[in-house]
């Protein structure tokens, strides 16, 4: 079984956190199972910068990013965000490498909008890096950085990232691990199962919004690139992975469309 887990950066923030989801998730390569990490690491990347003096500036949840701000993504994202995370994968006893999507062209992006600066759009995805490394046993540990053949970089966002990873890797199940519980209905009730058509719904009828709704959005892109189901679940609940890769009812499973009964 081929599984990418993105992991939320609320979750990277405290290192027990970090600690037990990296025992759940080396536990599962173990087990035989071809693991991919994705992470991102906002919250982190808002307080270097403030650090720095530098504004954090978002348009549609997107963060303008300017040459300074590229620098500091760099030393975040694909430095110490992505080294503590391969270090406590190694920790309990897992091989994770650190990578980004500019290694072996892993992801390539390209502007997706001049005034967001370098901001990318994920145009291509090439995993026989993954595959290489998943396949002799290692974890490879994305961060969502990417770039182009001409060699620019670009700051991408880790559910696309993760996505991209996901669709190329030709995971069986992508897992977004986030601070919620799962997809809400109208009644702010959990939904155990929602079809691509439901994620629609949910998102016209205004119910899924803001951040979730940008994780439907990136959920149906993964089933419909051919990814087998994608979970978002949270990531602090006790053993969250493996009732997810088991099949139990954690968080909100969601699929191309729903197979009925005797079909």
């Amino acid at each position: 079984m081929k599984l990418l887990i993105k992991l939320g950066g609320t979750l990277l923030e405290s290192q027990a956190s970090r600690e037990l989801l990296c025992r759940d998730i080396a536990g599962l390569q173990a087990r035989g199972l071809q693991v991919v990490v994705v992470h991102g690491g906002g919250k982190r990347m808002t307080r270097r910068l403030a650090e720095r003096g530098i504004e954090s500036r978002f348009v549609n949840g997107l963060r303008v990013t300017t040459p300074e701000t590229m620098e500091t993504v760099l030393e975040v994202f694909a430095g110490s965000v992505n080294h503590e995370l391969v270090a406590s994968l190694n920790q309990a006893g897992a091989r994770a490498v650190g990578l980004s999507g500019i290694d072996a062209c892993l992801v390539e992006a390209e502007q997706m909008d001049p005034a967001l600066g370098a901001v990318g759009r994920v145009v291509r995805s090439n995993p026989e890096l993954l595959d290489l490394l998943a396949a002799r046993g290692y974890i490879p540990v994305v961060a969502c950085v990417a770039g182009d053949r001409q060699g620019r970089l670009y700051n991408v966002n880790a559910d696309q990232m993760a996505v991209a990873c996901a669709a190329g890797f030709q995971a069986d199940q992508l897992i977004f691990l986030t601070d919620v519980q799962g997809v809400l209905d109208s009644n702010q009730r959990p939904r155990t199962l929602l079809t691509v058509e439901d994620c629609g719904a949910l998102i016209e009828n205004g119910i899924a919004t803001g951040g979730m709704q940008a994780k439907l959005n990136a959920a149906v892109a993964a089933v419909r690139q051919g990814v087998g189901e994608v979970r978002i679940a949270p990531g602090a609940l006790p053993e969250v992975l493996e009732s997810a890769v088991a099949g139990r009812s954690v968080g909100t499973r969601i699929v191309l469309q729903e197979v009925k009964a005797g079909a």
